[in-house]
Protein backbone atom coordinates (compact mmCIF):
# COMPACT_ATOMS: atom_id res chain seq x y z
CA UNK A 1 0.00 0.00 0.00
CA UNK A 2 1.40 3.40 -0.93
CA UNK A 3 2.09 5.97 1.75
CA UNK A 4 -0.45 8.34 0.13
CA UNK A 5 -3.33 5.87 0.59
CA UNK A 6 -2.50 4.76 4.15
CA UNK A 7 -5.75 4.40 6.10
CA UNK A 8 -6.14 6.40 9.33
CA UNK A 9 -9.77 5.42 10.01
CA UNK A 10 -12.05 2.81 8.46
CA UNK A 11 -15.68 1.87 9.09
CA UNK A 12 -18.08 -0.44 7.27
CA UNK A 13 -21.82 -0.27 8.00
CA UNK A 14 -24.64 -2.48 6.74
CA UNK A 15 -28.39 -1.82 6.66
CA UNK A 16 -29.76 -4.04 9.39
CA UNK A 17 -33.07 -2.43 10.38
CA UNK A 18 -35.49 -5.25 11.19
CA UNK A 19 -38.47 -3.45 9.65
CA UNK A 20 -36.62 -3.07 6.33
CA UNK A 21 -36.08 -6.81 6.21
CA UNK A 22 -39.76 -7.41 7.00
CA UNK A 23 -40.68 -5.25 3.99
CA UNK A 24 -38.10 -6.83 1.66
CA UNK A 25 -38.82 -10.42 2.60
CA UNK A 26 -42.57 -9.81 2.84
CA UNK A 27 -42.72 -8.21 -0.59
CA UNK A 28 -40.75 -11.14 -2.00
CA UNK A 29 -42.79 -13.82 -0.25
CA UNK A 30 -46.12 -12.67 -1.64
CA UNK A 31 -45.32 -13.17 -5.35
CA UNK A 32 -43.20 -16.25 -4.59
CA UNK A 33 -46.06 -17.74 -2.58
CA UNK A 34 -48.58 -17.08 -5.34
CA UNK A 35 -46.32 -18.65 -7.97
CA UNK A 36 -45.57 -21.63 -5.70
CA UNK A 37 -49.32 -22.13 -5.18
CA UNK A 38 -49.89 -21.96 -8.96
CA UNK A 39 -47.12 -24.51 -9.60
CA UNK A 40 -48.48 -26.89 -6.95
CA UNK A 41 -52.05 -26.58 -8.26
CA UNK A 42 -51.11 -27.11 -11.89
CA UNK A 43 -48.22 -29.59 -11.71
CA UNK A 44 -49.02 -31.67 -8.63
CA UNK A 45 -52.82 -31.59 -8.42
CA UNK A 46 -53.35 -31.25 -12.22
CA UNK A 47 -55.71 -28.29 -11.74
CA UNK A 48 -54.70 -25.64 -14.29
CA UNK A 49 -55.15 -22.04 -13.18
CA UNK A 50 -57.68 -19.98 -15.17
CA UNK A 51 -59.53 -20.57 -18.43
CA UNK A 52 -56.42 -20.24 -20.57
CA UNK A 53 -53.64 -21.63 -18.32
CA UNK A 54 -49.93 -21.23 -18.91
CA UNK A 55 -48.02 -24.22 -20.17
CA UNK A 56 -46.16 -26.18 -17.49
CA UNK A 57 -42.85 -25.02 -18.95
CA UNK A 58 -43.90 -21.33 -18.95
CA UNK A 59 -45.16 -21.66 -15.37
CA UNK A 60 -41.86 -23.22 -14.24
CA UNK A 61 -39.91 -20.49 -16.08
CA UNK A 62 -42.00 -17.79 -14.41
CA UNK A 63 -41.45 -19.46 -11.04
CA UNK A 64 -37.69 -19.61 -11.58
CA UNK A 65 -37.62 -15.93 -12.58
CA UNK A 66 -39.66 -14.83 -9.54
CA UNK A 67 -37.49 -16.83 -7.14
CA UNK A 68 -34.27 -15.60 -8.84
CA UNK A 69 -35.46 -11.99 -8.61
CA UNK A 70 -36.33 -12.41 -4.91
CA UNK A 71 -32.95 -14.02 -4.20
CA UNK A 72 -31.11 -11.26 -6.09
CA UNK A 73 -33.01 -8.55 -4.20
CA UNK A 74 -32.19 -10.12 -0.84
CA UNK A 75 -28.53 -10.60 -1.86
CA UNK A 76 -28.35 -6.95 -2.97
CA UNK A 77 -29.62 -5.72 0.40
CA UNK A 78 -27.34 -8.11 2.28
CA UNK A 79 -24.31 -6.83 0.35
CA UNK A 80 -25.20 -3.11 0.51
CA UNK A 81 -22.81 -1.22 2.76
CA UNK A 82 -21.24 2.16 3.40
CA UNK A 83 -17.47 2.06 3.64
CA UNK A 84 -15.87 5.21 5.04
CA UNK A 85 -12.10 5.65 4.92
CA UNK A 86 -9.98 8.53 6.13
CA UNK A 87 -6.63 8.26 4.38
CA UNK A 88 -3.60 10.48 4.54
CA UNK A 89 -4.68 12.09 1.26
CA UNK A 90 -8.38 12.61 2.10
CA UNK A 91 -11.81 11.34 3.08
CA UNK A 92 -13.33 8.61 0.90
CA UNK A 93 -16.70 6.88 0.83
CA UNK A 94 -18.21 4.03 -1.13
CA UNK A 95 -21.87 3.05 -0.78
CA UNK A 96 -21.91 -0.34 -2.49
CA UNK A 97 -23.65 -1.29 -4.84
CA UNK A 98 -24.49 2.31 -5.79
CA UNK A 99 -20.83 3.36 -5.91
CA UNK A 100 -18.54 0.79 -7.48
CA UNK A 101 -15.42 2.75 -6.53
CA UNK A 102 -14.50 5.15 -3.75
CA UNK A 103 -15.47 8.82 -4.02
CA UNK A 104 -13.35 11.51 -2.46
CA UNK A 105 -15.27 13.87 -0.16
CA UNK A 106 -13.86 17.39 -0.45
CA UNK A 107 -12.44 18.84 2.75
CA UNK A 108 -10.90 22.04 1.36
CA UNK A 109 -13.92 24.33 1.83
CA UNK A 110 -15.37 22.62 4.92
CA UNK A 111 -16.12 25.34 7.47
CA UNK A 112 -17.24 22.95 10.20
CA UNK A 113 -17.02 19.25 11.04
CA UNK A 114 -19.32 17.99 13.79
CA UNK A 115 -20.23 14.63 15.30
CA UNK A 116 -23.96 14.55 15.99
CA UNK A 117 -27.10 12.60 16.68
CA UNK A 118 -29.93 13.42 14.29
CA UNK A 119 -33.34 12.19 13.17
CA UNK A 120 -32.89 10.44 9.80
CA UNK A 121 -36.59 10.44 8.97
CA UNK A 122 -37.31 14.09 9.87
CA UNK A 123 -34.08 15.55 8.54
CA UNK A 124 -33.43 13.39 5.46
CA UNK A 125 -36.55 11.34 4.81
CA UNK A 126 -34.98 8.05 5.91
CA UNK A 127 -31.83 6.02 5.41
CA UNK A 128 -29.67 5.34 2.38
CA UNK A 129 -28.31 7.99 0.02
CA UNK A 130 -30.48 11.07 0.50
CA UNK A 131 -30.36 14.32 -1.44
CA UNK A 132 -31.55 17.65 -0.12
CA UNK A 133 -31.42 21.12 -1.60
CA UNK A 134 -28.28 22.11 0.31
CA UNK A 135 -26.67 18.74 0.82
CA UNK A 136 -26.77 15.00 0.95
CA UNK A 137 -26.61 12.17 3.45
CA UNK A 138 -25.05 8.73 3.28
CA UNK A 139 -26.55 6.69 6.09
CA UNK A 140 -27.25 2.95 6.01
CA UNK A 141 -28.40 2.64 9.63
CA UNK A 142 -28.73 4.45 12.93
CA UNK A 143 -29.03 8.10 13.86
CA UNK A 144 -25.46 9.21 14.45
CA UNK A 145 -22.88 10.60 12.10
CA UNK A 146 -20.55 13.40 11.09
CA UNK A 147 -21.75 16.46 9.19
CA UNK A 148 -19.36 18.50 7.09
CA UNK A 149 -20.68 22.01 6.55
CA UNK A 150 -19.16 23.99 3.70
CA UNK A 151 -18.63 27.73 3.35
CA UNK A 152 -21.26 27.96 0.58
CA UNK A 153 -23.99 26.51 2.86
CA UNK A 154 -23.93 22.96 1.49
CA UNK A 155 -23.35 19.97 3.74
CA UNK A 156 -22.62 16.25 3.63
CA UNK A 157 -23.70 13.89 6.38
CA UNK A 158 -21.87 10.57 6.79
CA UNK A 159 -23.65 8.08 9.02
CA UNK A 160 -21.32 6.47 11.54
CA UNK A 161 -21.53 4.19 14.54
CA UNK A 162 -18.34 5.86 15.79
CA UNK A 163 -18.89 9.55 14.95
CA UNK A 164 -16.39 10.95 17.48
CA UNK A 165 -13.57 8.82 16.06
CA UNK A 166 -14.52 9.74 12.50
CA UNK A 167 -14.61 13.45 13.35
CA UNK A 168 -11.20 13.21 15.02
CA UNK A 169 -9.72 11.44 11.97
CA UNK A 170 -11.16 14.09 9.61
CA UNK A 171 -9.91 16.91 11.81
CA UNK A 172 -6.41 15.38 11.76
CA UNK A 173 -6.35 15.92 7.97
CA UNK A 174 -7.44 19.55 8.24
CA UNK A 175 -4.56 20.62 10.52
Amino acid sequence: MSEQSRIIYEEVQYSRQWWLWVVIIGSGLLPAGIVAWMIIQQLIFARPIGENPMSDQALMTMGALVFAFDAALIALFLAANLRTEVRIDGLYIRYFPFHLSFRKVPLENAAKVEALTYNPIQEYGGWGIRFRRKGRAYNPTGNRGVRLEYMDGRHILLGSQRPDELKEAIESLRQ
